[in-house]
């Protein structure tokens, strides 16, 4: 059966993902659609990325991703499909697809299907609708736009080292209020290289233990680990990061080696 998924900032309150929803199951009624998520924050193309990045992989091969960010018709903003790493996205070209991809996509088409005027407000419903579907059905990309190579770029703020220390920021909070920075397994180790360390943040808090597991330490105690995206978090067990130890999106983190 094939697979739509959405990451959208559409909500749940209003008629806007019910519209998005039966536009796909008019053109596409046996189709699975599955919601990544409809609670991103309005327009925050960071955000969107983040979680479609670390989600859409789990899928299976050849998943149709429409993302639905940002999307209202502009004189300057184009609507694209993408092929990258064996899935297809479908969204507009807002700086969304460089801050998901680490590498350079297989395929990439501007797509040019004809607006339904009465639908120039909400464009979902309509032009990436009937993109989704159509490759949701096994279409190829070239018989719905044009092939570019070029997308807008926009560029995830990055760790910075001096000297014995990473300087990294808070750049996702989940809803657990767990604080996922920007700073990676990968990168962390790198530096690290079997260093003890000291991370410090707000309040002059520090941990100098990674965690493998959230329940690692007592009910209340804060903890560091590397979650499911791979990124360094900063939680506290079975409560409110956050909100607890003052975190919030950009706040700096800083770790120090020893």
């Amino acid at each position: 059966m094939a697979i739509i998924t959405l990451t959208t900032d559409l909500g749940d309150k209003d008629i806007y993902q019910a519209a998005l929803k039966g536009s796909i199951y008019k053109l596409l009624p046996t189709v699975n659609i599955v919601d990544i998520t409809n609670s991103v924050a309005a327009f925050n193309v960071q955000q969107a990325a983040f979680i479609l990045k670390n989600s859409f992989y789990y899928f299976p091969e050849d998943t149709v991703h429409l993302i639905g960010i940002d999307t209202v018709y502009n004189d300057h903003t184009k609507y694209l499909a993408v092929r990258y790493k064996k899935h297809y996205f479908v969204g507009a070209d807002n700086g969304i697809f460089s801050l998901m991809f680490d590498a350079e996509p297989e395929e990439i088409v501007e797509i040019n299907i004809m607006q339904d005027l009465k639908f120039l407000h909400f464009p979902l419903a309509d032009i990436f609708v009937k993109a989704a579907c159509h490759l949701a059905q096994g279409g190829k990309l070239t018989e719905i736009g044009i092939p570019v190579h070029d997308i807008e770029n926009k560029m995830n703020l990055q760790p910075v080292i001096e000297k014995n220390l990473i300087k990294g920021v808070v750049i996702y909070i989940d809803s657990f209020q767990n604080v996922i920075t920007n700073i990676t397994k990968e990168f962390f180790n790198s530096v690290q290289q079997g260093r003890r360390f000291v991370l410090n943040f707000k309040r002059n808090e520090t941990i100098n233990h990674l965690s493998w597991h959230y329940n690692e330490v007592p009910v209340g105690e804060k903890l560091c680990l590397f979650g499911i995206s791979d990124h360094l978090e900063i939680a506290i067990n079975k409560g409110n990061a956050s909100g607890l130890l003052g975190l919030n999106l950009n706040d700096k983190v800083i770790i120090e080696f020893q």
